[in-house]
Formats: C-alpha cells, sequence, structure tokens
C-alpha cells in the first residue's frame, strides 16, 4: 500500500497585516429618522451607533474587498502573488455564482490563487481566519487573504424600526502566513440552529421572483432575544477561547467582539469581568453593524489609531444569524 507524503507547511500561523475599507459616504441618525418614528437619542441609547456607511454604485461588494486587500497585502510585507488562497465571508453579494473571491483574486493579480466564498454572518471573519490557519500550518498555501466585506444597505429594511438604523457597509481584510510561535489561538465555534428565526432573510429570492411578495428581501431579527443569547451565551464562548488559548482575562490587552450593539459590547465586557486596561473595539459608533467586516474593520482602526499596537493579544469573537459563533486569541500584526 502507497503511503501518502506528508504536508509541509509552518509550525504556527498568524495574522501578518490587516486594511479596511469604509465608503465615502457617511449617514448619520438624522437620515434614518426620514422612514421610522424614532429619536437620535433613542438609536443612540439602544445601539451606540451615531453614524454608519453606505456604499455608492461604484462601491461593490468585490471593488470595497479589492480596496481592503490592497492595504493588507501591503502591511503584510508580501506581494499579491505570494498569496495562495482568497476566502470571501459575505451575505450582500446577490450573484450566487461565481464566487466573488474568484473575482477579487484576479483583481488583485494573484496567481492563481484558490478563492471561494463562504456564508457564516458576523462570525464569517472568525470562519475564515480559522480555514486560513488551517490551509498555512497544512501547507496548502503560504499566505492566505481572508476578507469580511458586506453591502447590507441592500438587505435593510428603511422602514423597519427595529433594524433600520443597524446596518452599514464596508470591507476589512488580514493576510494570514506563517509563524514560528503560536499567534491564532484555538477557535471555540459553533451553531446553533434551533435559534434561526432570531436573526433572518425576510423571504427567498425566489418568493420575490415570483411575486408572492412585492418588497424586496431584507434582514430581519428578534432584537430581545439576540441581546439574550449574545450577552449570556457568548461571553461564555469568549471565556472558552481565552481557556483553549491558556490566555486570562488579566493578560489579555484588546477585546475586539462583533460590533453588533455597544449594549452588547458593555454587557460582554461586564460579564467577562475585563479590566479597565483592556482596550476595548468601539467601532460600531460611527461604522454601524458590518457583520462579517465588522472585526477586521475594527482590529484596523485599533492599530491606526494606535489605540492596539502590533503584538499586543486579543480576544476577537463573531456572532449571528445561523446563529454561528466563533471566537479566538490572536496576536496583533
Amino acid at each position: 500500500m502507497a503511503k501518502i507524503k506528508p504536508s509541509k507547511g509552518s509550525p504556527y500561523a498568524r495574522i501578518l497585516g490587516v486594511g479596511g475599507y469604509r465608503p465615502v459616504r457617511v449617514v448619520p441618525n438624522e437620515v434614518i429618522l426620514e422612514t421610522i418614528d424614532s429619536s437620535d437619542e433613542w438609536i443612540r441609547s439602544r445601539s451606540g451607533i451615531e453614524t454608519r456607511h453606505w456604499a455608492n454604485d461604484e462601491e461593490t461588494v468585490a471593488a470595497m474587498s479589492v480596496e481592503a486587500s490592497g492595504k493588507a497585502i501591503a502591511d503584510a510585507g508580501i506581494t499579491a502573488e505570494q498569496i495562495g488562497a482568497v476566502v470571501v465571508s459575505t451575505v450582500s453579494h446577490f450573484k450566487q455564482t461565481p464566487a466573488v473571491a474568484t473575482e477579487i483574486a484576479d483583481k488583485l493579480g494573484t496567481n492563481k490563487a484558490a478563492a471561494f466564498d463562504i456564508s457564516a454572518g458576523c462570525a464569517g471573519f472568525g470562519y475564515g481566519l480559522t480555514l486560513a490557519k488551517g490551509m498555512v500550518v497544512e501547507g496548502s498555501a503560504e499566505y492566505v487573504l481572508v476578507i469580511g466585506v458586506e453591502r447590507l444597505s441592500d438587505l435593510t429594511d428603511l422602514e423597519d424600526r427595529a433594524t433600520a438604523f443597524l446596518f452599514g457597509d464596508g470591507a476589512g481584510a488580514v493576510v494570514v502566513g506563517p509563524s514560528k510561535e503560536p499567534a491564532i489561538g484555538p477557535t471555540v465555534w459553533g451553531s446553533e440552529g434551533d435559534k434561526s428565526e432570531t436573526i433572518k432573510q425576510t423571504v427567498p429570492w425566489t418568493d420575490y421572483r415570483d411575486g408572492e411578495v412585492a418588497k424586496f428581501p431584507a434582514i430581519t431579527q428578534e432584537g430581545q432575544a439576540v441581546f439574550r443569547w449574545a450577552v449570556f451565551e457568548m461571553a461564555k464562548v469568549a471565556k472558552e477561547a481565552l481557556d483553549a488559548a491558556g490566555i486570562t482575562a488579566d493578560e489579555l490587552d484588546v477585546f475586539i467582539p462583533h460590533q453588533a450593539n455597544e449594549r452588547i459590547i458593555d454587557s460582554m465586557v461586564k460579564t467577562l469581568k475585563l479590566p479597565a486596561s483592556v482596550m476595548v473595539a468601539r467601532d460600531v459608533r460611527t461604522t454601524g453593524n458590518t457583520s462579517a467586516a465588522s472585526i477586521p474593520l475594527a482590529m484596523e482602526r485599533l492599530l491606526a489609531t494606535g489605540e492596539a499596537k502590533s503584538g499586543d493579544t486579543a480576544l476577537v469573537i463573531g456572532f449571528g444569524a445561523g446563529l454561528v459563533y466563533a471566537a479566538t486569541v490572536v496576536t496583533l500584526p
């Protein structure tokens, strides 16, 4: 019986570079209030959101991804030709096929990199990061580009008082490559499909196509149920990720949760008993909820502003529609 030759990858993997892109148009709460009965104070108190970015016609899922990826590749100090795989997490690319990752890989100038999309909602970046780590360690790619990108303005019902103010657009990207020491911890991830109705698309595309509904599909959610799940269950997952990495809350430098809602972030900080020394990402205030893009966008901003620095130890956790989740501890690039 023939023996298969073992793969030759890196002993470990790390994030080498990060980049982000936010659409030019900044949308304040006042614009949202034109279509819902609410107030700026109510929106801020319930979510922490002051503004969000909405894409124009030129700022497509692919275009935003290319911009963010170019920055991440430059930050990593490599060339596009060295990228061996491109993993894109998105729920707002409206072509079923081909994967938008293939278009991005081509526009970046990669050398025929493997390219595919994944759909894991707000946990998508964590899923992509885990896949990338596996590829680098296994040896199927030396460098992997992981992109979280959304145009959620296309899936927002501006008359839905519960969600109209939540969503924004943007793209975040990281390059994952070889490391001589552990820099991406074990991932604690999973799904709770019995709760899938709490965050969902209003109707299938086919219902709209067949004329069964007149309104274009949008994202809807049961706010209180999502809040309770995120605060109580995801705090447990975050603690599991710390334990899996052999890190205590006191040893953390940075906490980068999915930027869903500032009240959720505050509650998780309290439940995890994070010390005041831990820098907490609050990009949600000016970027809104960008689903798969929220963690890399928040990471990029913290590093750009100097609120976090290269080599810091960060806990990242994403959670959302599915319901799905993914948490891990990383060393910042």
